[in-house]
């Protein structure tokens, strides 16, 4: 919890954020049919992200760890089961949702 800061996100008890956080990913782990492509044409962010995050806040895993450790299994197995090829209309709405991601967010 950052007591300095003025974001009412920050004073949230940090339990009650990783619960959160935990509960958001086993959601994605439930919900492959939506794909990464997808969240990140909607909302500029997808599960590699998440992976990413963490490895940010201090997760000592490489990026592999990090990734299985949102997905539920290791990345190879996730493309090769739940990951469908990108359309051009898919990446383009990705290219278009990140160019409004702040640039911290990146």
């Amino acid at each position: 919890m950052d007591t300095n800061s003025t974001d009412p996100l920050d004073q949230l008890d940090d339990a009650v954020a990783a619960a959160a956080f935990r509960r958001l990913v086993r959601h994605l782990r439930h919900r492959h049919d939506a794909q990464n492509i997808e969240l990140m044409g909607l909302a500029g962010f997808c599960r590699n992200c998440l992976a990413d995050w963490i490895r940010e806040a201090g997760y000592e895993g490489d990026k592999p760890a990090a990734r299985e450790l949102i997905h539920g299994m290791p990345m190879d197995e996730w493309k090769a089961t739940r990951q469908s090829p990108a359309s051009e209309e898919q990446i383009a709405a990705m290219e278009a949702s990140l160019a409004k991601n702040q640039p911290d967010l990146r």
